[in-house]
């Protein structure tokens, strides 16, 4: 049964200008959308994230807001696009590659390779807010690059947001690479107020052909009052090859998807994450990845610290299916809570259909360690930047392990920053 908050959500289309060539997916997505049934608590997939904050708005799209600087955007040699509340701004964006079009700019051949791999992975009956997100389509980006070709720069994608509370925000991104291409994408989010309690629906999709290898960073800083839904949805053919992370502070209500299916021998990914919610803060992380094909490998790791009273959640599944022998998977979660109010519910999965295969999972939950906070205060280091040493080092690992370089040098001293604050996320911790 409808409820009433999916038709008054797909109503909003309606009154919504679009290029004509995207009707009839957004109607069939629109009839989709109201067709599957709202999730609840009892929802496995839900059981530990409300919906309460999405379904008792009456939102209305976002209106016109401005970005008045690049000065909060992370300092990158890249073609970039900004978009603040979904609406691009020429002004502050570059110019742009053949290989990167927005969709209501893009030409007949552009909008053909649109339509035939829009949602070919992102299963609209599976997740319900991509449906959504196809539904309100408008806007997009289209990254496509063309066999044995690689992009000479990354592509960094920015969404800005400057919204009240009934104001939602669409964002949408589509990459293809041709058999053995090669690129780099960054997609950025943030908020410019600290009170920004708005909402932002993303949905991503990434098909990387035969022997292609993409470079993928999604960070996610968006105020503390914020609602944020978002899927990122991956096909690797053969010998491809996904280095994929993952950053995001927590919101008022953050549900964040990875999606991968192994589809071709030989196909590699490597997935790193970090999540941080403080104060009152809820996030959450389902991953699932589908081994369909043999010879493939997944490296999963994710970490989080949890401080105040701040909730977290972890669902991580690797399905490995009858034909997909040789496969080699690891997928590792491990919790660090700063507070006894803090919470976290990790739940590592491994389904496993093939008999020859080497698999591994593992989840931990741990406190800060008390002879570390001794051995640091017994040198002259205070108790309160002993504990901001400990936490920032549990995930600077994966911070080094970037292969983005000015990625790495700007989330360093955001992170410190953020860990320093006792808990407060304010805008300067976004902006210098």
């Amino acid at each position: 049964m409808t409820s009433e908050f999916q038709q008054h959500a797909v109503s909003l289309a309606s009154s919504q200008p679009f290029p004509a060539w995207l009707g009839q997916v957004r109607e069939q997505s629109g009839q989709l959308w109201q067709d599957l049934p709202w999730p609840t608590r009892k929802t496995e997939a839900w059981r530990y994230t409300s919906l309460l904050p999405i379904e008792n708005a009456q939102w209305q799209l976002a209106s016109q807001a401005t970005l008045d600087s690049t000065d909060g955007l992370i300092e990158l040699d890249a073609y970039r696009l900004v978009f603040v509340n979904g609406r691009f701004d020429a002004a502050l964006s570059s110019s742009l590659p053949a290989e990167v079009v927005r969709f209501s700019t893009a030409d007949s051949e552009q909008q053909a390779l649109i339509s035939e791999h829009l949602n070919s992975i992102a299963d609209q009956r599976k997740h319900l807010f991509a449906a959504l997100n196809s539904s309100w389509l408008e806007e997009g980006v289209l990254l496509h690059v063309q066999a044995n070709q690689r992009l000479d720069k990354p592509v960094y994608i920015v969404h800005a947001t400057d919204t009240p509370s009934s104001e939602v925000v669409n964002s949408r991104l589509l990459v293809v690479l041709e058999s053995g291409a090669e690129a780099q994408v960054l997609e950025h989010f943030f908020t410019l107020s600290a009170e920004d309690k708005g909402w932002l629906n993303s949905t991503t999709e990434l098909v990387l052909k035969a022997n292609a290898s993409l470079s993928h960073h999604r960070i996610n800083l968006e105020s503390e009052q914020s609602l944020h839904t978002g899927g990122v949805h991956v096909s690797l053919a053969e010998n491809s090859r996904l280095l994929g992370f993952t950053l995001a502070t927590g919101s008022r209500l953050k549900r964040i998807d990875y999606h991968v299916f192994h589809q071709g021998s030989g196909a590699d990914l490597q997935l790193n994450g970090i999540y941080l919610p403080r104060n009152n803060q809820r996030i959450d992380y389902h991953t699932n990845v589908e081994h369909c094909v043999p010879n493939c490998t997944t490296t999963e790791v994710f970490r989080g610290v949890m401080s105040d009273s701040s909730k977290a959640v972890f669902n991580g599944r690797i399905h490995i299916h009858k034909d997909a022998q040789k496969t080699l998977a690891q997928l590792s979660n491990r919790n660090l809570l700063t507070s006894d109010r803090a919470q976290i519910n990790t739940k590592p999965e491994l389904e496993i259909y093939a008999d020859d295969v080497r698999c591994a999972h593992g989840a931990t939950v741990s406190q800060l360690n008390d002879e570390a906070l001794f051995y640091l205060t017994s040198r002259g280091i205070s108790e309160a930047e002993a504990r901001v040493m400990l936490s920032f080092g549990f995930v600077n690992e994966l911070v080094e392990n970037l292969t983005l370089e000015p990625l790495k040098v700007w989330l360093r001293p955001r992170l410190a920053r953020l860990f320093g604050q006792d808990g407060q996320l304010t805008r300067h911790i976004i902006h210098d």
